[in-house]
């Protein structure tokens, strides 16, 4: 879901830095030591997703994954190889395929030195054609060149950095979406391209730091995202990157760990009344605190508890004043002082999921926003309901899973008389629930044969407004592909889209999409268009 800003207002897309990941190499060189073991952010891109999460329920449910990108160093007894950075060893079943396709592009691995680093593409080329409202054809296309780059130092450091440049010519409806926000959904500002197109850049990267066993410290820019499910109604990866950094902690032999993150987020609402000439328009900032403890009481139970809150800390000028409280890392600490209505706006909640076989885990989500009950759509409350089946029927490698959500349309909006936006968002979009209220129900089903994978999804939902059906949609999506190499998850796809989207208040009123694409891409992030 995005959220709307005013359309008349021109966006100018500008050109994102390179992430710092990359600059910091050469100065922590200087923290190598000898090599005792892999450690690396597993990619939270939903069909490897699932890939981990059965190879790890299948051993150890105990094992923490709520937190997503999910940190690998903590569990070095799941890696199969000795040397498997950043090689996508789950998705592999074919030995073969471990000297013909298992290779990256370039490795820079000095000879007696504790360092290394790989370069492979970062690629979506793909080729489509939407039939809208079966009256307007339209030819469709995105050109994406970029890389990822990451390496490690010594047992203590791993580092990322990725950056790509895209072009594209989208569906009808996304580029409604596009044009009224001044976004691409989850990839950030845009540019006027060839007249219909559109032209966006992104970035991110970061630095991993394990100082100690049970200890990971990690900063950078990027998106993080808490939860079991297809959707997250407490943090999503639905939202552009931002920078952050990240403590994270496990106790008690590993059931317990604890994750602190702090961010910077911004709105699409110029940061001055005033701006100044001949300079690049600033937008406001506002500052993120997030605190998640997940415990593992027994194997086959998962308990996570959550505290969100957006600061109001910028002034005029958008500097930043930020209180103390702002970097208290206790979860719910601050949650008596300002409460759930606060202009710190504060969101709450907790996950759960239960292991009822090595391949059948059921999980769930509660969120509260604001429960005052003074708003006239309701008070901000949502769940999740989910249930995941690995190697389902019997048959390796087929994955189902069903979801159910329901949000409030109270949720995520900023607090009733906040004198700045301080929603639950950033780049307006809300950085949990991607539709941001309604109810909807998903149904996932993927198969793997060697190289070879399907996918199809049916999702429906309902989005009211102030208690009536504002509009619904059906989408239905098949996918198969084959990948190339699983050093970087390179894929060829082809796919197809139907989305009916109905406007029962509007008697007759609809839109529907028929989208067929065929594809090249490196899949190593989430991109959701499904609203």
């Amino acid at each position: 879901m995005v959220i709307p800003v005013d359309p008349r207002r021109k966006i100018q897309g500008t050109r994102l830095k390179k992430p710092f990941a990359s600059l910091l190499v050469s100065w922590l060189l200087f923290l190598g030591s000898p090599i005792k073991g892999q450690f690396y952010n597993l990619p939270n891109e939903y069909s490897f997703s699932l890939l981990t999460e059965r190879k790890l329920a299948a051993k150890d449910s105990a094992t923490h994954t709520g937190l997503k990108p999910y940190i690998h160093f903590f569990s070095d007894k799941y890696v199969h190889v000795a040397d498997t950075h950043r090689i996508f060893k789950f998705i592999v079943d074919d030995p073969a395929l471990d000297i013909a396709f298992i290779k990256h592009v370039i490795t820079i691995k000095p000879r007696n030195q504790n360092f290394k680093l790989t370069l492979d593409p970062l690629l979506n080329f793909e080729l489509g054609s939407d039939y809208y409202n079966d009256t307007v054809k339209t030819q469709t296309q995105t050109n994406t060149r970029g890389f990822i780059g990451c390496g490690y130092v010594g047992d203590k450091v791993y580092f990322e950095t990725m950056f790509a440049e895209s072009q594209s010519f989208f569906p009808q409806y996304l580029k409604k979406s596009s044009l009224a926000t001044g976004i691409i959904p989850g990839q950030g500002r845009w540019k006027a391209f060839e007249g219909n197109g559109f032209d966006y850049a992104f970035s991110s990267g970061f630095v991993s730091y394990q100082p100690v066993k049970n200890l990971n410290l990690q900063f950078g820019h990027g998106k993080q995202k808490i939860g079991y499910g297809y959707r997250s109604l407490l943090l999503s990866d639905n939202s552009f990157n931002y920078p952050y950094v990240k403590f994270t902690q496990q106790w008690w032999k590993g059931r317990i760990q604890y994750s602190n993150i702090y961010a910077l987020l911004m709105n699409l609402e110029p940061a001055t009344a005033i701006p100044v000439p001949n300079t690049e328009r600033l937008f406001q900032k506002k500052a993120a605190s997030f605190q998640y403890l997940s415990v593992n009481p027994v194997k086959f139970l998962n308990i996570g508890l959550f505290q969100g809150m957006i600061w109001q800390a910028a002034d005029k000028k958008n500097r930043q004043h930020l209180h103390w409280q702002y970097f208290n890392p206790v979860i719910f600490t601050n949650l008596p002082e300002y409460g759930l209505n606060n202009q710190n706006n504060i969101l709450v909640g907790g996950d759960i999921r239960f292991k009822i076989t090595n391949k059948l885990n059921v999980y769930g989500q509660l969120m509260a926003d604001d429960l005052s009950g003074i708003k006239s759509t309701g008070n901000g409350f949502g769940y999740q309901a989910g249930i995941n089946y690995f190697d389902a029927l019997g048959l390796k490698n087929l994955f189902l899973q069903a979801e159910y959500n329901s949000v409030n349309e109270g949720s995520y909006t900023g607090p009733i008389g906040a004198t700045t936006n301080q929603s639950y968002s950033h780049y307006s979009q809300y950085l949990a629930y991607t539709p941001g209220h309604g109810n909807e129900f998903i149904f996932m089903a993927n198969y793997k044969i060697k190289r070879l994978h399907f996918n199809a999804s049916y999702n429906y939902q309902d989005v009211p407004r102030d208690g009536d059906y504002y509009y619904n949609n059906q989408i239905i999506g098949l996918r198969t592909g084959f990948l190339l190499n699983p050093s970087y998850n390179l894929q060829l796809s082809l796919g197809y889209t139907h989305r009916v989207q109905n406007f029962p208040n509007f008697k007759n009123l609809s839109n529907e999409t028929n989208f067929i694409y065929l594809g090249l891409r490196t899949n190593f992030y989430n991109i959701y268009s499904d609203f």
